[in-house]
């Protein structure tokens, strides 16, 4: 299964090759680096139009060189039938901008099997535009991350597309997984996407390659009957070693397995990270 956005007007991936990708955040055009970006570009001419280039200066960290008229802060608008969402974005010296457009696939994706009152789950969330679309569509949304400025981040997101109400969990999202599940709490949807490694608010180590079946196993608890759950990673684990890990903790579930890939102006796909949507019986 190969899963792509297909909504994006303030966005676009123009072109990727020799490990970047160029694409446009609203009128704003970005390089970054990007390791699965094997071929060499398509439209080479295409890349003299960047405004932004990211340029590592260690294994996780860079620097953004801009041309003087480039801001360093601004909004992206994302529309399509059921969502109408808006996002602060802004350069950071991860090479990152405050989105993940790809992800836009699974925003339609629990859009389209949430109603009013649905309890849902954001575990890892970053800048919360899963969460922005739960609460869109009217769902009961927590959003767990374990740092403090990008739960303000999303913060920010929630406040700039007319939205209110989601609640805010600043902590290690395996602890507070587990806490939920002692508790007997369930939720209709939980997306996660998980860190390669990390560290929570208080020190603690995270390593996905340790922790995954953990975490399955816990969430596993939390999906209440007919619920659902998105899981993706960037970490390199295949989709089809989550979709058995999945399909053993939940048998009674149909689970789905497959790449989120961005879409290329050339018409080829650049691929992303492994996904799996599981929905249980």
């Amino acid at each position: 299964m190969i899963v792509r956005p297909a909504h994006w007007k303030d966005y676009a991936l123009l072109d990727a090759g020799d490990g970047k990708r160029l694409e446009r955040f609203g009128k704003v055009v970005t390089v970054r680096p990007d390791p699965f970006a094997l071929w060499p570009p398509t439209t080479p001419h295409a890349w003299k139009q960047a405004d932004a280039v990211f340029v590592p200066t260690g294994k996780t960290r860079g620097r953004w060189e801009l041309e003087s008229h480039v801001p360093s802060k601004w909004t992206l608008r994302y529309q399509s039938d059921r969502l109408d969402l808006t996002f602060n974005l802004e350069m950071t010296q991860f090479k990152h901008v405050g989105i993940f457009p790809e992800q836009a696939a699974n925003w339609e994706f629990l859009a389209e099997r949430l109603n009013p009152g649905d309890r849902f789950l954001n575990l890892f969330a970053y800048t919360g535009g899963a969460s922005l679309a739960a609460l869109q569509v009217g769902a009961d949304v927590v959003h767990c991350d374990a740092i403090r400025q990008v739960v303000d981040w999303t913060r920010m997101n929630m406040e700039r597309s007319g939205l209110d109400g989601i609640r805010w969990v600043v902590e290690d999202a395996m602890k507070f997984a587990r806490r939920e599940a002692k508790r007997g709490k369930t939720y209709h949807g939980i997306v996660l996407d998980p860190p390669t490694w990390g560290l929570g608010p208080k020190g603690e180590k995270w390593k996905l390659e340790s922790m995954l079946q953990s975490l399955i196993d816990v969430v596993a608890e939390l999906v209440e009957p007919g619920g659902f759950v998105v899981m993706n990673t960037y970490s390199g684990i295949p989709s089809s070693a989550l979709a058995t890990m999945w399909s053993l903790a939940l048998p009674d579930a149909t689970v789905q397995s497959g790449e989120l890939c961005l879409p290329m102006a050339s018409g080829h796909d650049l691929a992303t990270g492994s996904l799996v949507r599981v929905v249980r019986g």
